[in-house]
């Protein structure tokens, strides 16, 4: 299925998730499937530091679901003690089209949530 017509889509939906950084991995935060028929506006992206010591966020677009290359929003920024950082806004939107992902590591464990907001597109 091909993406959306974005001047006249059937639906659009407002979606959140979030994550604890329980690890320094890279993690998924966001995947938009191949022929998943849908294009996902992600409209704002926050961190915030929970912990007593700074810990630094990468945040990365990557060409394809599952492999591809990567491309950061964000590198090794620093998130002070108890602070929190905006990534993205409605002002900077960025679009995740069929066939990538949205990807996050944080430099210490147990530092870090992040909540991402975002619209469905179909």
């Amino acid at each position: 299925m091909a993406a959306p017509n974005l001047a006249s889509p059937t639906t659009i939906t407002g979606k959140t998730v979030y994550a604890s950084l329980a690890n320094t991995s890279e993690a998924a935060l966001l995947t938009n499937a191949a022929s998943s028929g849908k294009a996902l506006r992600l409209t704002a992206l926050t961190v915030a530091n929970t912990s007593a010591g700074s810990a630094d966020i990468t945040v990365s677009l990557y060409s394809a679901a599952s492999g591809g290359t990567e491309y950061r929003l964000a590198s090794a920024v620093t998130v002070p003690a108890y602070a929190t950082l905006v990534v993205l806004g409605r002002d900077a939107s960025v679009w995740l089209e069929e066939d990538r992902r949205l990807a996050i590591r944080a430099s210490a464990a147990n530092a870090l949530t992040v909540i991402l907001s975002y619209e469905e597109v179909a």
